[in-house]
């Protein structure tokens, strides 16, 4: 499963290279959001080769759910699409904008794929660890590093998001204690943590669980953690409530290990 997410993954970066350096034109969903050309054609991509190779597991993706097109994933295991996380970074030319493939078992991220095609890098994350890919120019890995988050008893560097911030967020990073914040987008964030580069993460305002699954994965796979404000691991498949959307996630605070302390 692994690898099939990977090869789907490098696969979808082809489209996504080629529009993004022809310069994408961006229209607007019905929630305000921005969708591309990309998103769409990587999504075709993704889904093509992950309906061929596991055609029994439901996939949830965005653009499709966008739709309307939602899978029944009661009690079941089902996956996870982003085709393109960062879609404002996207148009707005800044290259960190991702892949997100992630597989969801019992409400929690067990596998999760994050490509970065502009920088060519990926991470991955399972029951047996997390790793750091480097991709070449032919959408082929040529490195792998295991990686892991560190444990401090305090966050030293916080990373927050360019495109999504609010006043609670600042508050949050203005009393965390870290003595630096770095503004990345997309699901960098919580591959930032899961390397060491970074210890936390907050984010408050709505995000979806294509948006957090596979970095989630990979972060939890490395030694850290993403939890609700309530300080419980965030859970998947959320549908079904009168209260907020479908797949919709509550504010969380990604950290690199459950012993920090905050």
């Amino acid at each position: 499963m692994a690898a099939i997410f990977e090869r789907a993954a490098l696969e979808a970066g082809r489209p996504i290279l080629a529009i993004y350096r022809a310069g994408p034109n961006a229209r607007y969903k019905a929630d305000a959001s921005p969708v591309t050309e990309a998103d769409e054609q990587a999504e075709a991509v993704i889904l093509a080769a992950l309906e061929k190779l596991c055609p029994h597991i439901p996939i949830v993706a965005e653009e499709r759910a966008a739709a309307g097109c939602i899978p029944d994933i009661a009690n079941k295991a089902f996956i996870l699409v982003d085709p393109l996380d960062g879609t404002k970074e996207f148009i707005n030319g800044h290259d960190d904008f991702t892949v997100n493939i992630a597989l969801i078992e019992d409400g929690a991220p067990v596998l999760g794929f994050v490509y970065a095609p502009a920088l060519g890098i990926a991470y991955s994350g399972d029951s047996v660890g997390a790793q750091k890919l480097w991709i070449d120019e032919n959408f082929e890995v040529i490195r792998r590093e295991p990686i892991y988050a560190r444990t401090v008893c305090a966050p030293d560097i916080a990373v927050a998001s360019r495109s999504h911030r609010c006043a609670e967020t600042n508050f949050f990073l203005d009393h965390c204690g870290a003595a630096e914040v770095r503004t990345v987008g997309s699901s960098l964030k919580f591959c930032l943590i899961a390397e060491g580069a970074a210890d936390i993460y907050p984010r408050f305002g709505r995000t979806m669980e294509w948006d957090t699954a596979a970095g989630d994965a990979i972060l939890r796979a490395s030694g850290g953690i993403t939890v609700d404000l309530n300080g419980l691991p965030l859970r998947y498949g959320k549908t079904g409530r009168t209260d907020c959307a479908d797949f919709a996630n509550p504010d969380f605070i990604a950290r690199c290990s459950q012993t920090t302390k905050v």
